[in-house]
Formats: structure tokens, sequence, C-alpha cells
């Protein structure tokens, strides 16, 4: 008897990605082939986001395309996560193609629920988020394998009144170290050079089952792994940055000297109204601090268009950018959610103004990435191979993590995925650079 055939769309976040792999594994071992083409799936899953009104637009379009398999091959169309846990059984109503529905906290369920839809069952489990995987789960990584998330907490104990991430994912849920550091030595034996550490909020990590902030304890031991070379961590929070963590980022060697910082606005009337804590002085303060490492990469994000942003407001933004000259920025333009304090706020502004400052932030940024990038030349990096194509290879370097920030371009050279170089940087791009390799390499 052939197996069933199951067909995964991931969508969102690396958080959401780690969720798929793990839900990969568990289908695998339980004898379910895995299929990445659609029109061969007896089965079709679909992890999906509804972090802002773009994310929700994708998943609800990607449920309508999936479901025009059912006219063919496909037995059973499954949409698990967020955008399941956020509106529950009121799906299967509005979308009647839908079969089952898993929230965040029942993706480890999913070899049940194929079984009982297959069965002429419709399922719907979406209670409340509990659910913490670790290292006993197996897990199918999607990628090359040389870079892998490795998710260290899930939840999230913040209150930000424009998000609703504690609503689909539950309060902060850390997992142990030692499952941490089992997780991390196995990938690493499969091939895995770099791991990132990912959570809502990293630094928030420890606080609940240790009582006390424990990423710096944690990236110490993982940086002990035999094998690795780098480690990441990304998503942190601007007030919980110990002296611990950044004693860490200026004497671990395997600690990439790269801080994702997410301010979200420096103004701070709209700090406060977004539910952040700290104060454009704190954050300086911080800035400066991190400043002192030498190589520090610094990344931000930041909203724009938040409910009552003045001109004023935003062009304090606009001048903090320019002051600081962050390395990395993504711009995104406030989206009201239903149920968020935020999305119940007077003055919501248009989305042609919140896309108009959107572009006169990523521009400004633009000529800051371009600066900076220039200020690189000639100096000596450590490339991580992510692949080759036609006219050479990519990677990415310390300061650059994946996805989200530019690439290393190195013309004319056949390199393995996977592998470390040292190279010089040769040329700069606004966020691109590239770079040749040293004569040793």
């Amino acid at each position: 008897m052939e197996p069933i055939r199951v067909g995964f769309v991931s969508l969102g976040c690396a958080k959401n990605l780690v969720d798929t792999e793990v839900a990969l594994g568990m289908l695998a071992q339980e004898g379910f082939a895995i299929t990445f083409r659609e029109e061969e799936a007896d089965v079709l899953v679909v992890n999906t986001c509804t972090f802002i009104e773009a994310a929700r637009k994708e998943s609800f379009q990607t449920i309508s395309e999936l479901a025009e398999n059912k006219k063919d091959k496909c037995r059973a169309l499954i949409v698990a996560g967020c955008l399941a846990q956020r509106y529950g059984e009121a799906l299967l109503t509005d979308l009647p193609a839908v079969d089952a529905l898993l929230g965040t906290g029942e993706i480890h369920r999913l070899p049940q629920a194929i079984r009982q839809v297959l069965g002429g069952a419709k399922v719907a489990w979406v209670g409340e988020p509990t659910a913490l995987y670790d290292h006993r789960l197996p897990r199918l990584t999607t990628g090359a394998g040389h870079s892998v998330y490795v998710k260290i907490a899930e939840g999230c104990h913040r209150h930000c009144t424009y998000c609703v991430i504690p609503q689909v994912r539950g309060k902060l849920r850390s997992r142990s170290v030692g499952s941490i550091l089992e997780e991390t030595r196995r990938l690493v034996a499969q091939g895995a050079r770099e791991v990132i550490l990912i959570a809502q909020d990293t630094t928030a990590y420890g606080l609940d089952r240790y009582g006390r902030p424990m990423l710096a304890e944690l990236l110490r031991k993982v940086a002990q792994v035999e094998g690795l070379a780098w480690v990441r961590f990304l998503y942190t929070y601007p007030t919980s940055f110990t002296p611990d963590l950044i004693r860490v980022l200026a004497e671990e060697e395997k600690v990439c000297r790269y801080v994702d910082l997410p301010l979200q606005h420096i103004n701070e009337t709209i700090l406060k109204r977004m539910g952040r804590r700290g104060s454009k002085e704190s954050i300086l303060r911080l800035i400066k601090t991190l400043r002192q490492i030498p190589g520090i990469v610094l990344r931000t994000t930041f909203i724009v268009g938040f409910p009552g942003e003045t001109e004023a407001q935003f062009e304090e933004l606009l001048r903090f950018m320019e002051y600081v000259e962050f390395d990395h920025v993504g711009v995104f333009t406030y989206s009201q959610e239903e149920g968020t304090p935020a999305g119940r706020l007077g003055g919501q502004l248009s989305q042609e103004l919140k896309e108009e400052r959107r572009a006169r932030a990523m521009e400004l940024q633009a000529r800051i990435s371009r600066r900076r990038n220039r200020a690189r030349l000639g100096g000596n990096v450590e490339v991580l191979i992510e692949g080759r194509r036609a006219g050479g290879s990519w990677g990415r370097t310390r300061g650059q993590a994946p996805d989200v920030d530019g690439i290393t371009h190195l013309p004319g050279v056949q390199l393995e995925p996977g592998r470390l170089i040292k190279a010089r940087v040769v040329g700069a791009g606004t966020y691109d650079l590239y770079a040749a390799p040293l004569a040793r390499d």
C-alpha cells in the first residue's frame, strides 16, 4: 500500500518555519511521504501567518489556491498555525474547502488530524497554546542545512498594543538549556555550520523557567558545541540587554557580533502608545554601549503610520535613523489589527500616508546602507557560502542574517555551499557586498 503523500506550504517567519519542519519530521517518522509538488499530494497543509494584514491576505490567497487541488488528486486541505489559532472554527464555515484546523499549539497532532479527515471527519483543534517542542521531536530541515534556526522559546509576555502574537502564540514558554543544546548538537552533526536562535523575544529567554534572563548563559554553552562555526540570535528587546549579554557579544568568538534590535519607533509618545518599554535616552545609551564592540553590526525595524503619528514625530524618527546609522533597517507600515488596543485608537492614518512615510524612511536608509557598505571596501570578512550560480558563488558574512539582510557575491568562483572562507570586500552595493577569496582559500 502506497503511503499517504502530504504537501506542505509554510508562510511567515522563521519561527513558523521551525514549526513546519517539526511537523514534517513527525509525518516522515509516522510513515507519510512528503512531496513538494502540490499536484501529487493526497493531503495539503498550509502553515499560516496572521501577524499583519499583508500576511493574512497571503494566507487566505494560498488557501484559496491550494483548494483548487481538491478537484484532482488532493483529498484534504488542512490549515495550521496562526490564522487557525486567531479565527478558530469560524474558518471552517468561511472556507468550506478546509477540512481541518490546527492551532499553534496543536501542530504536533498533524498525523492524527490527517488520519481523521481522511476518515471523513472535520477537525478543529484550536485550544489555548501551551505546547513547546523539544529535541525529542523529529525535525526535517527544509533548507540546505548549513544554516539552521533553533527556536528557544514560544509565546510572549510583552503587551505591545499593535501586536496579536500573545493571542495566537500564548504566554512565554522557554525550552530547557539542555534541550536546546541537544538539538544544536544534532543539527551540527547533520552539517549545520551556523545556528540562529529565535523566539518572539530572545532576551526574555529563561524568565519563566529559571526566574531570570538566561540568553547570555545559553549562548556561551551553544558556542561550546564542537563543529559549530557561528551562533546568531535574533528578535531582542532593547530594555532586556544585560551586561552579561553584551560581554558575550564582545568575548565569544563564535557569537556573531550582530544585534537584531527591533525598536519600532523612537518618539517617546508613540512608544508609550505602542506599549513599548524604554526611553529615547536609554535606547541611545544601549546603542552607544553596543557600538563599543569592534565590528558590531546593528539591525532594527520601525513601524511608521502608527495611529496619531504626526509629521513631526515621523521626522524625529528620520533624524534618529540619520544619527545612529544602523547597518540594516526594515520599515513596516502600521497594520490595524482587530482585537488589539492600538486597533481601537483614534487617529488612524490613511494607507497612502503610511506608504509615503515608509518610502521616505527606506530612501534614507538606502543612502545610509550604501555609505556603510562602501566603508567596508578593502576589509577582510568571513563568508559562509550559501549557493552557486553560473557567474560565481554567494554567501553571507557574520553581519548578514539570512532572508532579511543583503548577501555577499563572490563572482567567478565556484565554492561548496556550507564552506567558510576568508575574503576581501572588493565592491559594495546598497545592500549587497562583493568579495574575492583570499589566496589561501
